[in-house]
């Protein structure tokens, strides 16, 4: 299961802060956030080299477009389309409201089951697709202020061992992006000490046997609307198959 934690502050400077961890197969080929698309300039976005989409992405518009997969439903699937075409969907949006409009009307039959979260520095939704046969429609579920967890199951979910283990720590804990202070997020998200009672993957970063893994971590920070010459920030991290510094890909302008 990927991780995503959305910080929302209305009125404040900073008024989007995002925390991911995305894990996946150590062997599935991706490629660190960039320019990655032709067709699609002002996406910077994590390249996965098999299907073509992405899993977390930000546009040159400040839209923010994040792709969890639910439980039971890792992987592609014969005769469905890749869930992460939908990020690069999302994000040919200006506006986090329009792209969650649009994508409301997909065709659940199409995709395996997902978690689908889309904001900017106004607004912030969670698209959610839970019927494995694809009779019932995606679901579009505004999200208030404050703090927001989800990962293989539903937003905040209080069964699951991780958000109830990490809510509290992210919610103690608050970035800074104007002073680049972002060190208590990438401690949580780089914390590997599983509950003992609940197996590796209650921890926010695990390894297991199999090859499955958290493969790589990511931050973001949207500016609120009117701050002249304000950017987004987008910090990046790998840990598989090979690790890489926490640097900050914001401003990749070449097409890779």
């Amino acid at each position: 299961m990927c991780t995503f934690v959305i910080l929302r502050r209305p009125g404040l400077p900073w008024p989007v802060l995002i925390a991911a961890n995305r894990d996946e197969m150590i062997g599935r080929p991706w490629r660190a956030p960039g320019r990655h698309w032709p067709d699609r300039p002002e996406v910077v976005g994590g390249l996965d080299e098999l299907a073509g989409g992405s899993w977390l992405g930000l546009n040159d518009h400040g839209v923010v477009a994040g792709m969890l997969n639910r439980f039971g439903t890792l992987g592609p699937a014969p005769g469905v389309r890749s869930r992460g075409e939908l990020v690069l969907e999302a994000l040919d949006h200006a506006d986090a409201a329009d792209a969650a409009a649009a994508l409301a009307e997909i065709d659940p039959k199409a995709y395996r089951t997902f978690n689908l979260m889309i904001a900017d520095n106004r607004d912030a939704f969670w698209i959610r697709h839970a019927d494995p046969t694809g009779a019932l429609p995606v679901q579009v579920t505004a999200l208030g202020p404050g703090l927001s967890m989800i990962a293989a199951g539903d937003l905040d979910e209080a069964d699951s061992p991780r958000l109830r283990r990490y809510r509290p720590r992210f919610e103690s804990k608050t970035p800074d992006p104007a002073t680049g202070d972002w060190s208590a997020w990438e401690r949580l998200l780089a914390d590997d000490t599983p509950d003992p009672k609940a197996g590796p993957a209650s921890a926010l970063r695990f390894a297991t046997p199999e090859g499955f893994a958290t493969v790589s971590s990511a931050l973001i920070a949207l500016p609120g609307p009117g701050r002249k010459g304000a950017k987004p920030v987008f910090r990046f991290a790998a840990y598989h198959p090979q690790a890489t510094p926490w640097q900050d890909v914001s401003g990749r302008d070449v097409l890779a």
